[in-house]
């Protein structure tokens, strides 16, 4: 039988994540719909409620001008659901958010401490199960700059031609949000309860680091359109975030330099400080390729030759982003994670395309999941 999921703070940064990866468990997992118009309707969350057998409560206010009001809010969410848990008698494994700042003097980490509090004694009076999850600093991509992370903003900057600024620049705790995903499904396959589960974070870095970093893809990659090098899982997912901050729509597709003379063309596709596979496709007009998408791959579609579409559209959302390419005048699109992307050949010509991707295709680990534009 299905577990039956329902996530507050879906809409959220760490939900979106959340929820698009529990959907590549259709057969393990039900996502109950949430709105977050539930926290102001009794009847609606306790409905809510009593239809999971896990609640991951994600929903929080992170900043504010007047920490009272943060303070005030996180605590009053945490109130209304268990509220709404008692009402509708509920015996759900309850998933709660906490924050690496629970031990800091200030009261966003009071709220986080006190909340899990909160919970650790409704789940003692309701004989229910419980685990607080103790979270690091989290960066990834779509996260909303000046609000998730230093990291969205500084690539939110970077990428909109403005200068990043160090404040501090300390050591800081880092774990992707990827990386926290798998731990919180995990947690739920366990159907164990921790209430206080310390996460460990998978990188520590100083700010002035991953500032250099980012400069650095800004000059190779999003500038000059070189991949650059990645020395580790870490610098992997930095990139992507990055990635992500880019204006799809006023950056692609990206002109190559053709080079002409007597005895025809040439073309650089890629310059490249990684490895990675490159592949070359014929495709017959009116065929269409691709409908996939990668969580962590880094690929890029290059026409040569012939007229083609490529169609972009983030997992989650509705917008379908067109780009035309034509081989007279070469040129690429890079897929970003977590966008379905197709190409179709709308010429009446075979159409050319070269494909490049950073990692070799496994068939164990394809990291490739289909869904249409």
């Amino acid at each position: 039988m299905k577990l039956r999921i329902g996530i507050t703070g879906q809409e959220g940064f760490v939900g979106q994540h959340l929820y698009n990866s529990l959907g590549l468990y259709p057969e393990e997992f039900e996502q109950i719909p949430y709105h977050q118009s539930f926290f102001k309707n009794p009847l609606e969350l306790e409905n809510f409620v009593s239809q999971c057998d896990v609640i991951v409560h994600l929903a929080a206010m992170n900043r504010h001008n007047d920490p009272q009001i943060l303070y005030d809010t996180n605590i009053d969410l945490v109130k209304q659901l268990i509220a709404a848990l008692e009402k509708a008698n509920s015996k759900a494994h309850i998933l709660f958010s906490s924050s690496s700042q629970e031990e800091r003097d200030n009261l966003y980490g009071k709220s986080k401490k006190e909340g899990r509090e909160l919970f650790i004694n409704w789940a003692k009076r309701a004989a229910g199960t419980f685990t607080g999850l103790v979270i690091p600093n989290v960066f990834g991509p779509f996260g909303h700059p000046y609000y998730n992370s230093f990291i969205a903003t500084f690539s939110h900057q970077l990428t909109h031609n403005e200068q990043p600024k160090i404040d501090v620049d300390g050591d800081v705790k880092l774990i992707y949000v990827a990386e926290l995903v798998d731990i919180i499904i995990n947690e739920i396959r366990s159907k164990k309860g921790n209430p206080v589960l310390l996460i460990p974070e998978t990188s520590t870095h100083k700010v002035s680091q991953i500032l250099s970093l980012l400069e650095t893809y800004k000059e190779q990659y999003f500038l000059s359109g070189i991949i650059p090098q990645i020395n580790s899982r870490f610098e992997l997912n930095l990139f992507n975030t990055f990635r992500c901050y880019i204006d799809i729509k006023e950056h692609n597709p990206v002109k190559l330099v053709k080079n002409t003379d007597a005895r025809g063309a040439f073309v650089e596709i890629i310059r490249l400080n990684i490895g990675g596979q490159v592949s070359f496709s014929t495709t017959v007009p009116g065929i269409t390729r691709g409908n996939h998408y990668h969580t962590r791959k880094i690929e890029r579609f290059a026409v040569i030759k012939g007229k083609a579409l490529i169609q972009l559209r983030r997992i989650g959302t509705d917008e379908v982003l067109n780009f035309y390419l034509d081989g007279n005048e070469p040129s690429f699109v890079d897929m970003p994670i977590w966008y379905t992307h197709n190409i179709k050949n709308i010429g009446e010509e075979e159409l050319y395309t070269n494909f490049w991707i950073n990692e070799f295709y496994d068939p164990a680990d394809a990291d490739t999941y289909f869904e249409t534009v």
